[in-house]
C-alpha cells in the first residue's frame, strides 16, 4: 500500500526568479484554454449542428458529442513516445497546429462525415496537450510552488470553458423560446453561427503556437537526454546559478540510483506499479465522478429542471463563473493545505450533492434548488477533482518514465471520458435524470474510500525526493 503521507525535510534548493517561472508555467498552460473551449463549445452548438446534419437518433447525438474522444485517445497514447523522443515543448508546438486547422475545418465542415474528422483531429490536440502540459508545468517547477503552478493548467481550461459558455450564450440568444425546428434551421444561428463557434478558436491557437518558440524545453527531460548544459542553462534562467546547480544535482543523483531498463520494465515493477495504478484509478475518477454531463449535456439537465432554451444558455454562463472562481480557490489552497484535503473534501461534497440532486429528480422538483445543487457541484469538482488529478498525475511518477506513465494515465482518463459521454444518453434514457445522478454518488463515494487508503501527501516535495518515498520497496534492477 502506498503512505498516506509522505514526510520530507529537503530544504528548497537557492533562490528562484517567480516571475519567470510564473510566466513560462502560464505560456505552457494556454493549451488548457483550448482544450477548455474546444471541449465546451460543442454544447453550445449542439442544438443547432443537429438540426443542420439531420441527427435524428441518440446514437448519432451521442457520436457527435463524443467522437472527438477518439481522437484525444490517440493524442494520449501517442504523447508519451513523441514527448520522450523530441521533447515536451516540440509536442505543444504540434498541438497548437493541429488547434489551429481543427478549428476551421469543423467551423467549414459542409457534411457529417467531416464535421466528426475535424473533430477527430481537433481531439488529438487536447489529447497531447492534456498530458504535455502539466507535465512540462511539473518538470519545470520548484517543489513549493508546483501545485499552484500546474494548477494553472486547470485554470486555463476552466477560462477556456468560460468563455466558450460566454460565446454559446452570446449566439444562441436571439433564438426565441418556442421556435421551431424547422425556425431555428433557417436562422442565422442554424446556417452559420455555430461554425463561428468552433472557427474562432484558431485566433488564441495562433497565440499559443508563438507562447511555444518562447518557453525553454523542459529541463529533466534535457537532462535525461544527457544534455546538462542546456538543462543548466534552462534552469539558471527559472532560478539563477545556485538554483539551477542544486536542481541539476538532485537530477542526476536520481538518474545515477536507477540503472537504465525497458519501459516496460519500470512500469512493471512493484512500486511503480502501485503509483501507476493510482495515477490511473484517480483519472478515471475525474471523469466517473460524473461532472462533465454537466457540461457537455447541460441542455438536457436544466431542461429537465424546468429552463427554457434561453435560460439554459444563461445558465450555462453561470457554471463557467463558478468553475474559474473555484478554480482560483483551488489555485490559493492547494500548496498550502496538500491534495489529499482537497480531493477527499470534493468526492464527499460531489457524493453528497448527487444524491440530493438525485432524489429531486425523483420528486420532480424544477428551478431554483437543482441551480444551486448543480453549481455547488461545480464548485465541489473545481476546487478537487479538476485541478489536483492533474497535479497528482504530473508529480508522482519518475522522470525517466513520467512521459509513459503520464500518457497511460491520460488514455486512462480519455477512455472513461469516451464511455462517460456517449452512455450519458442511453443511461438518463434508461434510468431517468434521477437514477443517473444517484449512480454517480455512488461511484464517488468509492472514490472517496479509495482516495482515503491510498493517496498519498505529495506538497511540498521535489520529484526527485518523491520518486524515492513513494517507491521505498522498488528493486534496481535485475
Amino acid at each position: 500500500m502506498i503512505p498516506a503521507t509522505i514526510d520530507s525535510n529537503s530544504a528548497q534548493p537557492g533562490q528562484f526568479r517567480p516571475i519567470i517561472v510564473w510566466l513560462t508555467a502560464a505560456a505552457g498552460a494556454l493549451g488548457g484554454l483550448l482544450f477548455g473551449y474546444d471541449w465546451v463549445v460543442i454544447g453550445g452548438a449542439k442544438p443547432f449542428y443537429e438540426l443542420f446534419f439531420h441527427l435524428d437518433s441518440p446514437s448519432l447525438r451521442g457520436w457527435a458529442m463524443s467522437c472527438a474522444l477518439i481522437g484525444c485517445l490517440i493524442g494520449a497514447l501517442s504523447s508519451g513516445t513523441l514527448s520522450q523522443r523530441f521533447g515536451r515543448r516540440r509536442l505543444l508546438t504540434l498541438a497548437a497546429v493541429v488547434f489551429a486547422a481543427s478549428s476551421l475545418g469543423t467551423g467549414l465542415a459542409a457534411t457529417f462525415p467531416l464535421f466528426v474528422a475535424w473533430r477527430i483531429l481537433g481531439g488529438y490536440a487536447i489529447g497531447l496537450a492534456s498530458g504535455i502540459s502539466p507535465m512540462y508545468i511539473a518538470e519545470i517547477s520548484p517543489a513549493h510552488l508546483r501545485g499552484r503552478l500546474v494548477s494553472l493548467n486547470q485554470l486555463a481550461i476552466v477560462f477556456g470553458i468560460l468563455l466558450a459558455q460566454i460565446v454559446n450564450w452570446l449566439i444562441a440568444r436571439p433564438v426565441l423560446a418556442g421556435s421551431t425546428a424547422a425556425q431555428i434551421l433557417a436562422s442565422w444561428n442554424g446556417q452559420s453561427a455555430w461554425r463561428w463557434m468552433f472557427a474562432v478558436t484558431a485566433v488564441p491557437s495562433l497565440l499559443f503556437l508563438a507562447a511555444t518558440f518562447l518557453v525553454p524545453e523542459s529541463p529533466r527531460w534535457l537532462a535525461q537526454q544527457g544534455r546538462h548544459q542546456q538543462a543548466l542553462a534552462v534552469l539558471q534562467r527559472l532560478g539563477g546559478s545556485d538554483y539551477a546547480s542544486q536542481v541539476l544535482h538532485d537530477f542526476t543523483t536520481a538518474d545515477q540510483q536507477h540503472p537504465q531498463r525497458s519501459v516496460w520494465a519500470e512500469l512493471s515493477a512493484p512500486g511503480i506499479a502501485r503509483v501507476l495504478l493510482l495515477g490511473v484509478l484517480l483519472a478515471i475518477l475525474q471523469q466517473w465522478c460524473g461532472i462533465n454531463v454537466i457540461f457537455n449535456y447541460a441542455q438536457e439537465v436544466f431542461a429537465a429542471a424546468g429552463y427554457q432554451v434561453s435560460d439554459i444558455l444563461f445558465n450555462i454562463v453561470i457554471t463557467g463563473a463558478v468553475n474559474l472562481v473555484f478554480t482560483l480557490v483551488a489555485l490559493a489552497t492547494i500548496d498550502r493545505y496538500g491534495r489529499r484535503v482537497l480531493l477527499l473534501t470534493g468526492v464527499s461534497g460531489l457524493a453528497l450533492i448527487y444524491t440530493a440532486l438525485g432524489i429531486l429528480y425523483h420528486l420532480h422538483r424544477t428551478g431554483l434548488p437543482m441551480l444551486l445543487l448543480v453549481l455547488a457541484a461545480i464548485a465541489c469538482y473545481a476546487m478537487s477533482l479538476a485541478p489536483v488529478t492533474w497535479v497528482v498525475i504530473a508529480e508522482v511518477f519518475p522522470t525517466r518514465i513520467r512521459s509513459s506513465a503520464m500518457s497511460i494515465a491520460v488514455t486512462a482518463l480519455w477512455t472513461a471520458c469516451f464511455l462517460l459521454t456517449y452512455t450519458f444518453p442511453i443511461l438518463n434514457a434508461a434510468l431517468g435524470a434521477g437514477g443517473t445522478f444517484l449512480t454517480y454518488a455512488a461511484i464517488c463515494a468509492a472514490g472517496f474510500l479509495f482516495l482515503f487508503l491510498r493517496l498519498p501527501e505529495t506538497r511540498g516535495i521535489s520529484l526527485e525526493d518523491m520518486e524515492s518515498s513513494l517507491n521505498p520497496t522498488h528493486t534496481h534492477g535485475k
